[in-house]
């Protein structure tokens, strides 16, 4: 049921359904107080909910979304249209954010100023439920999601109680109890978090996502809100932290925030060698993936690993969809970097394939990102071709730099139009790289239906 019209009388009709169709007259958990409003439909939402039915199923709870129907149990979808009164009558208890739904909405600035409690899936999570798990917190602009995978894969080599959650995984809510759990972090979730980590890692701070966090400032203070422990639910343990050489040296860091690096050691040179050769050895490529596995090797270490592990776990990675991710089709190599989507991930793509000279695809939506350092690279870039796509990728075409480029380019209208010219003189390329440097929404629903139809065009073409 959408409502559509008479806001407050189909809610209080609603929850008096609710009411009358309990027939459980047993005690219950009711840990958060309503009636709720889910904001955002996605599947943090949906483990939400189901959190809500088993813990308090008495509870009225209510969903919206900017934008079409949100399909989820066992709730009434209400108009974004009409929160503003809603909020303003203190209609709602509680507001469950989506990590979608910017802390910067009107609407949500507007239940904190009614003083409404706003939480996430995460911080129920953490109020409620993690209690005895060790937390070993990763975010990072890029190489968060690697380096949680592969401090994972090492905690599975050493036979650790572990999962793996957050923005990767499976929503925190739907855990079981694992010993260790690691927890990938997005800035949307880190804006508001309450959870206390007993580790916590950072991989690298580039300007991101300020269509959400709308300036550079705030996406690094919401970042960052991760290592203010004053915000955590749980005060008194103190966390052990692991901050990369590039994070170390940025300007939004406090020196309190850099002195946390010191809480864990630095590898030893000795095995600092050694991790770098198994790297070298393992399906990590890249100068940014050797940085991304001493970041892990030193969580490891701090957490009780032994070298043996973290070698073994560095030998079994496997990459993650869409990140760097290889594919031989015929005698031609395709690396699917769609996850790349700010220009300092192109970067490294280019770095980590220089050798092989590729062709490379950049361009994407434009939220008005910076490209000029991009630019700059490219002029000395390891490139045979860059395929520009539309927006960014016209947008860097024109730009100076883009004008004069040493190698041959050419601005295209979509993936379908590139494989087509390639299929027509395929011995133009032996290496392509589709790292954008982009969102994808301007042709795509999400950076996943990029990387597909990249890989499977180039299956199509080329495998045969």
């Amino acid at each position: 049921m959408v409502i559509t019209f008479g806001y407050f009388e189909t809610l209080q009709e609603h929850a008096d359904q609710v009411i009358q169709s309990t027939t459980s007259k047993r005690e219950v958990l009711m840990p958060v107080q309503g009636p709720v409003l889910l904001y955002g439909a996605g599947r943090e939402a949906v483990s939400t909910r189901n959190f809500l039915q088993e813990t308090s199923p008495d509870l009225t709870v209510h969903v919206c979304v900017d934008e079409g129907r949100a399909e989820i149990a066992n709730t009434l979808q209400v108009p974004v249209s009409g929160l503003f009164e809603a909020f303003e009558k203190n209609y709602y208890a509680t507001i469950v954010r989506s990590p979608g739904v910017s802390v910067y909405k009107p609407e949500l600035l507007a239940a904190k100023a009614a003083k409404i409690n706003i939480t996430t899936n995460i911080n129920l999570w953490a109020k409620y439920k993690c209690a005895n798990n060790k937390i070993i917190a990763l975010t990072g602009t890029k190489g968060k999601s690697t380096t949680a995978k592969l401090l994972f894969t090492m905690l599975e080599a050493a036979n650790f109680d572990a999962a793996l959650a957050g923005n990767i995984g499976v929503p925190v809510l739907e855990l079981e109890h694992h010993k260790y759990v690691v927890l990938e972090l997005s800035s949307f979730q880190c804006a508001d978090l309450k959870l206390q980590p007993d580790f916590i890692g950072v991989t690298s701070l580039y300007p991101e996502h300020l269509d959400w966090h709308q300036t550079e400032e705030k996406y690094f203070s919401d970042k960052l809100n991760l290592l203010h422990q004053e915000n955590f639910v749980h005060q008194g343990t103190n966390f052990k932290c692991a901050l990369s050489a590039q994070v170390l040296t940025h300007y939004a860091l406090s020196e309190k925030e850099k002195n946390l690096d010191k809480t864990l050691p630095d590898l030893s040179s000795n095995f600092q060698a050694i991790v770098k050769n198994q790297v070298q050895n393992s399906r990590l490529v890249g100068e940014h993936n050797l940085r991304n596995s001493e970041l892990a090797a030193r969580l490891a270490l701090g957490i009780g690993l032994s070298k043996k592990a973290i070698l073994q776990g560095i030998e079994n990675f496997i990459p993650l969809p869409h990140r760097l991710q290889e594919f031989s089709f015929g005698n031609k190599t395709f690396v699917n970097d769609s996850i790349a989507t700010n220009p300092q991930a192109t970067k490294a793509a280019i770095l980590a394939y220089g050798e092989k000279k590729p062709h490379i695809i950049i361009g994407g939506f434009d939220r008005d990102q910076d490209y000029e350092d991009l630019s700059k690279f490219l002029l000395e870039a390891p490139l045979s071709h860059i395929w520009f796509l539309p927006g960014t990728g016209h947008r860097i075409a024109n730009m100076p730099e883009g004008k004069n480029l040493q190698f041959s380019t050419k601005k295209i209208a979509s993936l379908e139009e590139i494989f087509e010219h390639l299929r027509a003189n395929p011995d133009q390329f032996s290496t392509l790289i589709l790292s954008p440097g982009a969102p994808s929404y301007n042709q795509f629903k999400n950076f996943e239906q990029r990387g597909e139809t990249f890989v499977e065009l180039a299956r199509k073409i080329f495998d045969n």
